[in-house]
């Protein structure tokens, strides 16, 4: 399942980075939340951002690190001096007519495949994330061990 899932990730963001990059746009498919937050709902703290887009704040500061140093967002203060508020940078206002453009693209390519599919692919995904928020896959992992234990000393 592991294999099936990364090769479907690689498919999906390999040929939306491509994508961008036809287009001009030097812009990665994991900055996409960060920035659409950012432009829809304004400048936010990180913490903030990694709740919205369903992140860890670790993995989320990584990125913002990598939009920053590609002058995709600005770091500010804010109202505590230890957090952070993420802006977006001029660079992202002036692209964001292209981004949009993309984003819009994507979710009409996104439609397509789905309508292949037995289906929806995107509730499907948030239905097995909400599953393995309610029961996460360790405790599935040990239940299975158990059963199987279970299983494989009854037969004998």
């Amino acid at each position: 399942m592991g294999t099936l899932l990364r090769r479907l990730i690689d498919a999906l963001d390999g040929a939306v980075e491509n994508a961008y990059r036809e287009a001009g746009l030097d812009f990665r498919p994991r900055y996409t939340p960060v920035i659409r937050l950012l432009l829809d709902a304004g400048p936010m703290p990180i913490r903030d951002i990694a709740r919205q887009a369903g992140v860890s704040h670790s993995a989320l500061s990584q990125t913002v690190s990598q939009l920053q140093r590609e002058g995709w967002v600005e770091l500010r203060p804010g109202h505590d001096r230890r957090e952070r508020v993420v802006h977006p940078s001029d660079k992202t206002h002036k692209l964001e007519p292209a981004l949009r453009k993309r984003w819009a693209i994507t979710a009409a390519a996104a439609a397509s495949l789905d309508a292949e599919l037995p289906c929806a692919l995107e509730p499907l995904l948030r239905q097995a994330l909400e599953a393995l928020e309610a029961r996460p896959f360790t405790q599935r992992l040990a239940d299975a061990a158990l059963d199987t234990t279970g299983d494989a000393s009854r037969g004998s």
